[in-house]
């Protein structure tokens, strides 16, 4: 078969050739806000810590076969069952996973809009995907996902608390009611907590309750270790054990093993720097608060949304004066919306003072 022949039938499957490449292009600016990072590295004493025990390491052997001593101590920290952890390189590799578990000539039941991965697994695997619209004040639209759950056939249930991209918080009863639907039916619900430390939300408890229902979890965000790439599920251990089976072996390596287990000996960190996160999003908001042009939309994460006239010109404005953002406004009920991460005071000073020069 020649290169040529590749896009015809028997080679690239159509669903892959047909899907878009994952929608972003780094800007290299001062002002970085744009993918909700955690604005401060991880602490200096810590990572000179992780330093020294990966240079400890044997580099020539191949690391723990599932992440097993990274996931007894991810164990330790939540309280939970070993068996019941699942780690792999970042939570969007368990979201292709998970659409991989239940979604695959299955459904995959999403709000609209949502968070991108979501459909965009569940486009490149060919599952059937099912948008629920979001209600007008970005809540949970609890009767449209009852009516989803009761006619498709069961599949993955994707629920973001709080919401990406828009930073809402639901109703705890109405996630509550959503996923023993979802139980009842036998699908598999993910409550994707990845912003959780920022609102304060906690849904092990429905887990544990459940043998369906899973929390996936993220060191990206407020553990501020984008850049180490580790994500994780909370689940019942037979849920966790089918959902082992599609991780590679010796999928996460030692370095970052060494570098989590640090992190996790020494977490007080992560609750000093949330606490300051919370504290410059209400100064951002209420800065933000009466803008002529702008509305600046109520967040319980690190990030919000802001609705602007126009959002490619606001964009734009924001980029001249060394400010990056994330765009939104060709989302689902999101019309003229930016998506702002809180950065830190002097980076939130820089925006709130641009976005009193926009037009």
């Amino acid at each position: 078969m020649t290169p040529s022949n590749l896009s015809t039938k028997g080679g690239v499957r159509a669903a892959v050739r047909d899907v878009p490449a994952y929608p972003f292009t780094p800007v290299d600016v001062p002002v970085k806000l744009d993918q909700n990072e955690n604005p401060y590295d991880f602490p200096a004493e810590l990572k000179a810590e992780a330093l020294r025990r990966m240079a400890a390491k044997d580099w020539n052997r191949y690391p723990d076969l599932h992440a097993d001593t990274l996931r007894d101590a991810i164990a330790r920290y939540e309280g939970w069952d070993t068996q019941g952890v699942v780690v792999t390189p970042g939570s969007n590799v368990l979201i292709k996973l998970l659409t991989e578990l239940a979604g695959i000539d299955q459904t995959v039941l999403v709000t609209d809009p949502t968070f991108g991965v979501y459909t965009l697994e569940a486009a490149l695997l060919g599952a059937k995907l099912v948008r629920v619209s979001l209600n007008p004040d970005f809540s949970l639209p609890v009767a449209g996902l009852l009516g989803a759950i009761e006619r498709e056939e069961a599949g993955v249930l994707y629920i973001a608390q709080p919401h990406a991209p828009t930073g809402h918080i639901d109703a705890r009863a109405d996630v509550e009611k959503v996923v023993a639907a979802a139980e009842a039916r036998g699908w598999v619900t993910v409550l994707d907590e990845a912003y959780h430390q920022y609102s304060g939300s906690d849904y092990r408890d429905l887990v544990r309750a459940g043998s369906n229902t899973l929390s996936l979890r993220t060191f990206s965000k407020a553990w501020g270790l984008a850049g180490v790439r580790v994500g994780y599920v909370l689940a019942g251990p037979e849920l966790a054990q089918n959902i082992q089976k599609l991780v590679s072996a010796f999928n996460v390596n030692l370095l970052t093993q060494a570098a989590l287990e640090v992190a996790l000996e020494q977490p007080e960190y992560v609750q000093e720097r949330v606490q300051e996160g919370l504290r410059e999003r209400e100064r951002v908001l209420a800065a933000l608060q009466g803008h002529p042009t702008c509305e600046a939309m109520p967040s319980q994460a690190n990030f919000f949304l802001l609705r602007t006239p126009d959002a490619s010109a606001a964009y734009k404005h924001l980029l001249e004066r060394g400010i990056v953002v994330r765009r939104q406004d060709k989302l689902h009920l999101l019309q003229g919306c930016l998506r702002v991460a809180i950065g830190t005071p002097a980076e939130n000073d820089a925006l709130i003072a641009a976005l009193n020069d926009l037009p």
